[in-house]
């Protein structure tokens, strides 16, 4: 399952739930605004943006949502 860290009022988070509910594939939202260690989390990364998804802990695709967007639902069905 991935795991997209988002915050409220962010539109490339939206559309990144958006694709993934569209393309059917399972994701579980952690919000950097509700927990703080997800937000440091994120800064040891040497992330400086939102989203980001992860699987099992480790970058799932560069660039966020305009990553994600690159790839067809094949190909991330395939990675994960």
């Amino acid at each position: 399952m991935l795991t997209v860290y988002s915050k409220n009022h962010c539109s490339y988070c939206d559309s990144t739930k958006q694709l993934l509910s569209i393309m059917e594939i399972p994701y579980e939202i952690i919000n950097v605004e509700d927990k703080p260690e997800a937000y440091e989390f994120l800064i040891q990364e040497g992330h400086r943006s939102v989203p980001q998804i992860y699987k099992d802990g480790k970058i799932f695709v560069e660039g966020g949502y305009q990553g994600l967007n690159k790839l067809t639902k094949d190909e991330i069905i395939n990675q994960l």
